[in-house]
């Protein structure tokens, strides 16, 4: 048995599970923040699994061909950033039913007030709550399900997912312990460092988004080479050069954006940055780094629109991801029912 936040991942073999929304419009902070960390997970050694995760996206209502777009869109992204379908796997969620099923069984073993707690729901849900969907107020179920039905030891996530990965850790806690089991593992977060919060190139304060309606806060990883060196031109800095230490950053969120930008695409810590760059002005700095992004982005760029052209092959990719995914979440959704007594599992 596991007391209350003791790991138990040593019974565990290493895996990697994440999942992203496919949304649309792939931006700068995806990359850096998802799909390039992603893609060096492979090099690792540990069994990598990638999801779009479509059940997610229609907790609010989807127009059909835009989902189907996306998610295909999502997955060329993948791809495109180094991620090797048959060294990973990757598959759309909706083609694995486990996850769904995996979601009842933790809806049925989370707290009411757990749920309630979720900062994100209150955040996207406002003063409507009482007309957001089920869905939206319960999906935090369905994200542990999603980590747990392949025994997940470690997920990449965001700050702010820490919250969601601390319910999952709770739900598999507590089914341990209702049913006198060590049969899910307490999944640990893995945060890692530079680049892993891209925040707007028209104000460093707010995170890089595809809402914002302003094109140019954002680099999309649809944007051509021109567009992408244009932007970096153009992003947002205040009169003075560069500090001459990571200490000097503190105060000026749109320099310390561009330096985490750099130091996210050219796989350099901050402080090596610094060293390097440190005390240049911008006039020097801006062209570095739009020459970096463009070397680094248009290609990948290039890559997707090659993938999107023939939508098949990446619907064949999905495909026999999900059958890959299956082989793994099946046999632990079956014993998940043995173990709750469910007759036939």
């Amino acid at each position: 048995m596991t007391s209350e936040g003791e790991s138990n991942l040593s019974n565990f073999t290493p895996r990697v599970f994440s999942g992203i929304q496919p949304s649309g419009n792939l931006h700068l902070g995806n990359y850096l923040g998802a799909l390039k960390r992603f893609a060096g997970a492979q090099e690792r050694g540990i069994q990598s699994i990638f999801c779009m995760v479509d059940m997610h996206a229609i907790t609010v209502w989807q127009d059909p061909a835009a989902l189907r777009h996306a998610t295909r869109e999502l997955t060329a992204g993948f791809i495109a950033s180094g991620l090797d379908p048959e060294r990973s796997i990757l598959f759309n969620q909706s083609q694995v039913p486990e996850h769904a099923q995996m979601a009842w069984v933790f809806n049925c073993v989370a707290r009411m007030g757990w749920m309630q707690r979720m900062t994100q729901f209150k955040d996207k849900a406002g003063k409507n709550a009482q007309n957001a969907s089920l869905g939206l107020f319960a999906y935090p179920a369905l994200m542990a399900a999603d980590i747990l039905v392949y025994h997940a030891t470690q997920v990449p996530v965001g700050e702010d997912q820490k919250q969601h990965l601390e319910l999952t850790r709770d739900i598999a806690i507590k089914f341990n312990h209702d049913y006198g089991v060590d049969f899910f593992p307490v999944t640990e977060p893995v945060i890692e460092g530079a680049g892993t919060r891209v925040m707007s190139l028209r104000d460093g304060s707010k995170k890089m988004s595809k809402s914002d309606p302003s094109d140019m806060s954002r680099i999309n990883m649809t944007d051509d080479a021109d567009t992408i060196a244009k932007k970096v031109r153009k992003a947002k800095t205040d009169p003075e050069p560069l500090p001459s230490d990571v200490d000097g950053l503190a105060d000026r969120p749109e320099a310390r954006n561009l330096v985490n930008i750099y130091a996210g695409l050219a796989d350099l810590s901050v402080e090596d940055v610094m060293r390097e760059m440190g005390g240049r002005p911008f006039s020097e700095f801006k062209p570095a780094l739009a020459d970096l992004a463009v070397d680094r982005l248009a290609p990948i760029s290039a890559e997707m629109a090659r993938l999107m052209q023939d939508v098949d092959e990446i619907d064949a990719i999905l495909a026999r991801g999900s059958e890959r995914a299956r082989e793994i979440a099946a046999p632990i959704m079956r014993k998940t029912y043995e173990i709750m007594g469910m007759v036939g599992a």
